[in-house]
């Protein structure tokens, strides 16, 4: 297919080369289906079972100009479309097939990939610092780097001749009101999510395994229709119980078994030599030889199955009762905070208060009273408070100096007067949580990439997406039951499974890493261009980093993960740089 498209590119595995502003042409591994009629041409890139036919079906929704229509086949892909004389593009509403784009002077030019808009990479230092101390949710229009956007999560790019780039809305969300309704509707979603591409693998597949409910009901699944070869990680710091549902759950599937020992080794933030470094930081650079050891026994498979983002589409936060407060439904919000306390055996009121507040402020208004605090002067860090924040400055605000606290403040009023993101809690919250997760599957590509495995996330796929969101957030957020819609939508996963109610942790490896790796570290921030430039006070970081490391502040090791892997990233690309100058 030969078009007039604007430019786009990817990285080899998965998408869209480009030669100047001419026409689209699949890179080695992609694959490309196109139709066409005259002037009219629709293109999907990526991981999908739809066939030419199926896009001819769709033309008449080009001609139209009705874009969202065209992202709603099963799979993860990006659909790149002309009517003849404006241009669509749009990657999945997770955000893992990106979509960047710059001024060109032919118009606007886009891609898959930052690196191939033909533009000098600059790392936008500020917006890292302000994702450090106040969250990354609030600029999902900003990419990594200085004048290059991002196209959001749940958004396409429309290019006309003459006119800016435009961003339309594909989310395409059907309410379902009640969890009975939607849970039909996700159960095939998902189902189909999953076994189409084992089926279209026709061998072995690899999976996660961690015995949690996410990745075991992708491999009980799987499993119904394939071989299934899982993986799983241990070692001294490792749940128990984790390992035991892992091995109950490859034993009731007949799923071959790996379980990967791990050593000192591959302890979170070593960072060995000839890690990949990407085109942003990502908190599983991490843990890049905990992946290398479990993963090897998968090496060269057609696919691997993943369980994440199983948390944002199967369960809500406690944002669904602010949306019953900002819905005047408040005695219905109190009830449910307080009976949800009194499982947990923790006070109601603090919590209640902090709902209350984040109602009465709004999304805009909490982020003006973040900027607010950080203008007064330092911030002390805030101890962790049940309850839900549009905002919270979190550790990484008490570390940023005066200029520091200055320049996200600034970019923290100018998100507020945007008022780009929905104002109804549940909503932000849980696309804030889809583009976050999103971004870990497509910054951990170029590991994958060097493992040679092949990452599937069946729970980001747009159909399952939009099958759970329309599901409303209250009702999967259960308060007796854990992940009530994934009960719902397979009955047929056993019940000493889904009736599975704790949760396995990295932080005790993470605080044993740290204390590993304390003096590397210390080093690494302190030469980072955070520090070097002036925005993260490096003898503040020190402390909390040596009291982590000795395990006796928890609550920071969130911020501390962020901000050693944005440190590690800076450096290697500074370090790039001077050997391609070289």
């Amino acid at each position: 297919m030969e078009r007039e498209w604007m430019a786009g590119g990817t990285a080899a595995g998965g998408g869209i080369e480009i030669v100047g502003l001419g026409g689209v042409r699949r890179a080695p591994a992609a694959r490309v289906r196109a139709a066409c009629e005259g002037l009219v041409a629709l293109a999907v890139v990526g991981d999908s079972p739809v066939t030419e036919q199926d896009l001819r079906g769709l033309l008449p929704a080009v001609r139209a100009g009705r874009w969202a229509e065209l992202t709603r086949w099963p799979g993860s892909y990006w659909v790149v479309a002309s009517d003849g004389r404006q241009h669509f593009v749009s990657g999945d509403l997770a955000g893992i097939r990106a979509v960047y784009y710059t001024p060109h002077q032919e118009g606007t030019a886009w891609a898959s990939e930052p690196g191939l808009l033909g533009r000098p990479l600059v790392p936008d230092l500020p917006l890292l610092a302000a994702r450090l101390a106040a969250g990354e949710h609030h600029w999902p229009h900003h990419s990594t780097y200085e004048q290059i956007p991002q196209v959001p999560g749940g958004s396409g790019l429309l290019l006309a001749p003459g006119a800016p780039p435009q961003l339309v809305d594909i989310a395409g969300v059907e309410p379902a009101y009640e969890l009975r309704e939607g849970a039909e509707r996700f159960g095939r979603a998902f189902t189909d999510a999953v076994q189409h591409r084992v089926r279209a693998a026709g061998a072995v597949v690899g999976a996660d395994l961690s015995g949690g409910l996410d990745s075991s009901a992708a491999v009980v699944l799987a499993a119904g229709v394939g071989t299934v070869h899982a993986v799983t990680y241990t070692d001294g710091y490792t749940s128990g119980e984790d390992m035991a549902f892992a091995a109950r759950v490859a034993e009731h599937t007949a799923a071959r078994h790996t379980l990967a020992t791990g050593s000192a080794e591959q302890l979170p933030f070593g960072f060995p030599p000839g890690q990949p470094t990407g085109a942003e930081p990502v908190l599983e650079a991490a843990m890049y030889a905990m992946d290398t050891a479990y993963l090897h026994p998968v090496r060269g498979l057609p696919l691997h199955l993943t369980g994440h983002g199983g948390d944002i589409v199967l369960d809500a936060s406690s944002s669904c009762w602010v949306r019953l407060l900002q819905d005047g439904r408040r005695r219905e919000a109190h009830r449910q905070v307080v009976a949800f306390a009194r499982l947990r055996n923790t006070a109601p009121g603090p919590y209640w208060k902090a709902l209350k507040n984040a109602a009465a402020l709004g999304h805009s208004g909490s982020l003006v009273r973040a900027a607010e605090a950080l203008e007064r002067g330092p911030v002390t860090t805030q101890a962790t408070v049940a309850g839900w924040s549009w905002c919270r400055l979190g550790a990484g605000a008490s570390w940023l100096t005066a200029a520091g606290r200055h320049q996200v403040a600034v970019l923290l009023r100018q998100a507020a007067r945007h008022r780009r993101q929905p104002e109804l809690a549940d909503e932000f919250d849980q696309w804030a949580a889809l583009r976050s997760s999103g971004a870990s599957a497509r910054g951990w590509t170029p590991y994958a990439e060097k493992l040679v495995v092949r990452p599937v996330y069946p729970y980001l796929d747009n159909e399952v997406v939009r099958a759970a969101f329309a599901v409303p957030a209250l009702a999967r957020r259960g308060l007796v039951s854990y992940k009530p819609l994934l009960q719902a939508a397979l009955p047929q996963l056993p019940d000493w499974l889904t009736s599975r109610r704790s949760k396995g942790s990295f932080t005790a490896q993470r605080i044993a890493g740290l204390a590993r790796h304390q003096g590397l570290l210390d080093k690494l921030i302190m030469s980072s261009p955070l520090a070097a430039g002036g925005l993260i006070d490096h003898a503040a970081v020190r402390v909390a980093l040596a009291q982590a490391a000795r395990g006796q502040s928890a609550t920071v090791i969130a911020d501390l993960h962020q901000l050693i892997v944005t440190c590690w990233w800076l450096t290697s690309q500074t370090a790039a740089k001077e050997v391609t100058a070289c």
